[in-house]
């Protein structure tokens, strides 16, 4: 009989954030053994080790990552807000774990990078001249990683669009369409109606990095030292078309979709300033960022894909009773 292969094991910092959990429950269901470093008492899910911990505690973040062969970074500054004091510190903290046990370190990246200049379809190397404080500090990290690959530590980025799957409040899909109570009488959309605009399903994202790590795992050398993957997900030519798809799933195909009131948002910025963050993101609603998933595909051969409907239909919680029951009663008022 053949010897058993060790367990794998990894360590997601952020795991209790959308993706970061999204990322642990698929590593577990391939096999792995995820612990999670958190700052919360008691955060849940028994498939995980918890291990109470902070990552901008250099510490915290080696102790816990001991025997890892592969380190998640799913950990961002809450609300927003101070990105360049709390993000570049967290990703030091990480690639020093992952330089000292010899684990690969996996970012998962964004859009923000990049800015008009950068084409309609980006690829891995396309040009980055963000336009934000929040896109010049993801170049910022992306750049410390190479230069940590330079010197012998291995780093992926999966880059992918907009989020949508998850119950966080820093979801731009669940602040726009995530009712409670009845079905809304109207829906929002805050971009162009015809311009493009690329959406990632969390599980079908969580998934594919599910897929990448155990990839470079099994098959050492196919991933450079520092490998760079855009994640196509679900890219819709009219960006409207995610409202559209809510308002099936909210079973009123007919709602009427108008343009998002950023004028609300210009005012209150002065108020709450989380506002004045989301206002510096507008561009990218505007500006069409698909991203080419061709270096992807050629890796694992395909993409997991859930079909729009289906996926919107999750991520609004329809399938659970009690959202169910109150789509029922939304279009019993609206009946009224």
């Amino acid at each position: 009989m053949l010897p058993m292969a060790p367990v794998a094991t990894a360590l997601v910092i952020g795991a209790t954030g959308n993706l970061g959990h999204a990322v642990a429950m698929a590593l577990t269901q391939h096999g792995w053994k995820v612990r999670a470093l958190t700052r919360h008492d008691e955060p849940g899910h028994p498939a995980i080790e918890w291990i109470k911990g902070d990552a901008m505690h250099a510490g915290n973040v080696l102790q816990a990552a001991e025997g890892a062969h592969a380190i998640v970074h799913a950990a961002n500054p809450p609300g927003y807000r101070r990105w360049r004091e709390l993000a570049l510190p967290m990703l030091d903290n990480a690639l020093a774990a992952a330089r000292q046990h010899g684990a690969r370190l996996l970012l998962p990246g964004n859009v923000y990078n990049f800015g008009p200049d950068a084409g309609a379809v980006v690829n891995e190397i396309s040009p980055q001249h963000p336009l934000t404080q929040k896109g010049r500090v993801r170049v910022e990290m992306e750049q410390r990683m190479a230069d940590a690959a330079g010197a012998g530590t291995r780093c992926l980025v999966v880059r992918a669009g907009d989020f949508f799957g998850g119950s966080g409040e820093s979801s731009w899909f669940n602040h726009l369409w995530r009712y409670k109570g009845e079905v809304p009488r109207r829906l929002h959309y805050p971009g162009d109606p015809d311009t493009g605009h690329a959406w990632a399903y969390l599980p079908d994202l969580a998934e594919t990095m599910a897929r990448v790590l155990d990839t470079d795992r099994q098959h050492p050398g196919r991933l450079a030292p520092f490998e760079v993957l855009h994640f196509g997900g679900h890219w819709l030519p009219r960006g409207v078309e995610m409202a559209h798809a809510v308002a099936r799933a909210l079973g009123h195909p007919d709602l009427p979709v108008r343009p998002f009131p950023w004028r609300v948002v210009q005012l209150g910025q002065w108020v709450v300033p989380v506002l004045r963050e989301i206002l510096e993101m507008r561009y990218l609603w505007d500006t069409p960022l698909r991203l080419d998933n061709a270096r992807l595909l050629h890796l694992l051969g395909d993409e997991p894909h859930t079909p729009l409907d289906q996926a919107v239909r999750a991520s609004l919680g329809l399938g659970d009773t009690a959202c169910l029951t109150a789509v029922a009663s939304g279009q019993s008022a609206r009946a009224g």
